[in-house]
């Protein structure tokens, strides 16, 4: 560990300049999270190569300490040991059999589903349980008749609130509890943030119950809005063969006079989407025509010409005959974290021909972008909006790179596998909540175990492996060294301290954790968490007071992240399903981030006045 010291005064308001601009780069969202991460450990290696300290000079290898950091090795096969949980089904026979009982006990039902997630997500990563149960929530909502909207944020806010309350519930708890151990050589146990953790839910589940359901928006699902709002139209599919009537035919103000009683919705050429209005388009061989029409409608042309029904999706693949009257399903799918298709376009996966599906639109953030479709590389959440025979699209349910919402989650996994990953699961949970052995051994074995007992290969392990996270921890924990080593860290610290000091430690972790809990929501929480652990704990030895509970006061407010989609990564998940805006987030999150801030400080208050502190 680097001892701070007293250095040059220009090198210490550089590197907190250098902060200040990383924030501004992270807020700023238009450079990638990685090319920033990597620039700043870069600036910071020929920073001090080029004006070192006089004392205690940071080397290279100092700097990159970081990346093989326990914490984030820890938070690595964590992810790892949830991608296995993820892809064997491990919770999807639990799951499955409580959404089997909405029919009899709806109330109850998704009271236990929630209570099940909450559990899961105090041991396990939060973005494989949201992954699992958005599918299933989006069933139930159509269940239930109403919107995803009101379903998708109280997911993912539940599992940001069961993170809190377990050492591993978080990559944010792990890393303030690595950086405390780093300072101060003090160690949290694995339920040392559960009781902190469980009043702080307990508010939130409050809220999210009997305040959420009031912020949140009724917004219909990109199915609705395409195929319009009396929901009694079907899309159907109509490919233009060689033979076929419609070759040659040009619309007239929009409409094709050969098809009455329907409205072209957009027409597939190829890998590329052409939508309304059609003007000076010719239909050409190989051309699927997408159609709105009623069930009436589509079964009179089928009656009467048949013809213009030939080339319709096959139902089982490329070269078979269409069964008369095929079914065909329209879908909603997201795109997973850790996707083979991030990064690739539709036309470079060559969708329609690999799945025998086709994509009618892309959602990114609530927006569906219907111009180039075949130009948009794909992000994790997007929304895509597929179209195909029902046989297709059943077929996707086994694809863990895309989440069909149109079913709930069934079990396609060898149950022996998922009974193995269950018991790996349990394994690392048990052997780490006991101390038999430490958290990282204990994830690090659950990881490889999970490779060795099959429950997904190595590339399914290294998707799980999010190079985005690696980065901005590495690169934080980099930027922590060097405030530490240059004095920024004390600098800030002396500054909390003396404007709030006066008021007493309740006031001071009160404001601290208002702070950390504004930045969190713009900022990353794991840099959050990184950069300000250090911080807190100088300003509580400068009072004299406990570093834990300063710790924890970050490690609370940096989980925080409930105002904006960017603030954690199962919001932004839960984005495209539940078909939200920004000002959504803001709207439903903002006002549970006061409400923590005021609940915390009550506790801390009650802590001080039972002489627990």
């Amino acid at each position: 560990m680097i001892e701070s010291a007293s250095l040059d005064v220009w090198q210490m308001w550089a590197i907190l300049g250098g902060l200040t601009l990383a924030i501004v780069f992270y807020v700023w969202d238009r450079v990638p999270i990685e090319i920033v991460s990597a620039s700043i450990v870069a600036v910071l290696m020929a920073f001090f190569h080029l004006f070192p300290l006089e004392t205690s000079n940071p080397t290279t290898a100092d700097l990159l300490a970081g990346f093989a950091n326990p914490a984030l090795i820890t938070i690595l096969c964590l992810l790892i040991v949830g991608q296995g949980i993820f892809q064997t089904g491990a919770m999807e026979g639990p799951t499955q059999r409580l959404l089997d009982s909405y029919d009899q006990h709806p109330k109850m039902t998704l009271v236990g589903m929630f209570a099940f997630v909450f559990v899961i997500s105090a041991f396990i990563n939060n973005t494989p349980v949201v992954v699992m149960f958005v599918p299933i929530l989006v069933a139930i909502a159509k269940r239930m008749e109403k919107s995803p909207s009101k379903l998708m944020i109280p997911l993912s806010y539940l599992c940001i609130l069961a993170g809190m309350t377990t050492l591993i519930g978080s990559s944010t708890n792990l890393l303030v509890a690595d950086t405390l151990l780093n300072v101060t050589g003090e160690q949290l146990g694995f339920f040392t943030p559960t009781i902190p953790g469980l009043f702080l839910a307990a508010v939130g589940i409050a809220y999210i119950v009997f305040v959420l359901p009031y912020l949140l928006p009724d917004r219909a699902s990109m199915e609705s809005e395409i195929a319009g709002a009396g929901g009694k139209q079907y899309i159907a599919q109509l490919e233009v063969t060689s033979d076929h009537p419609l070759v040659g035919k040009k619309p007239v103000a929009g409409m094709f006079a050969d098809l009455p009683d329907m409205t072209v919705r957009m027409i597939q050429r190829g890998e590329h989407a052409l939508l309304p209005p059609f003007d000076q388009i010719e239909l050409k061989a190989g051309d699927l025509v997408i159609v709105a029409a009623t069930r009436q409608t589509l079964t009179n042309l089928l009656a009467k010409r048949a013809d213009f029904m030939r080339g319709m999706l096959e139902a089982s693949g490329p070269g078979e005959s269409p069964t008369p009257g095929e079914n065909l399903v329209m879908a909603e799918a997201v795109v997973a974290p850790g996707s083979r298709v991030i990064g690739r376009t539709i036309a470079q996966i060559g969708f329609r021909h690999a799945t025998g599906c086709v994509v009618l639109g892309i959602q990114r953030r609530s927006r569906m972008i219907r111009s180039r479709m075949g130009e948009i590389r794909l992000e994790a959440g997007d929304t895509l909006l597929l179209f195909g025979a029902s046989a297709s699209l059943r077929s996707l349910r086994a694809d863990r790179d895309l989440l069909v919402m149109e079913w709930a989650t069934t079990s396609l996994a060898d149950p022996r596998r998922a009974n193995l990953a269950r018991v790996i699961f349990g394994g690392v949970v048990v052997t780490a909540a006991t101390g038999m052995l430490p958290i990282i051994l204990a994830s690090f074995l659950g990881a490889v175990a999970m490779i060795l007992a099959g429950c997904l290969n190595t590339r399914q392990a290294a998707r799980a492996f999010d190079m985005r996270v690696y980065l901005l921890i590495g690169s934080a924990i980099a930027l922590g060294t060097a405030l530490q080593v240059t004095g920024g860290a004390d600098l800030l610290a002396t500054g909390v301290v003396s404007v709030f000091a006066p008021y007493g430690p309740i006031v001071l972790m009160s404001a601290l954790f208002l702070l950390v809990a504004i930045l969190t929501n713009v900022l990353s929480n794991s840099a959050t968490a990184i950069l300000f652990t250090p911080i807190a704990v100088g300003a509580a030895n400068q009072m004299g007071a406990d570093p834990t509970m300063f710790a924890m006061t970050v490690l609370l407010a940096a989980n925080t992240c409930f105002a904006t989609p960017i603030g954690y990564q199962t919001n932004l998940l839960v984005m495209g399903p539940g078909h939200y805006r920004f000002a959504d987030y803001l709207r439903a999150g903002a006002p549970m981030v006061v409400l923590f801030w005021i609940a915390y400080t009550v506790y801390v208050s009650l802590q001080y006045a039972f002489g627990l502190a």
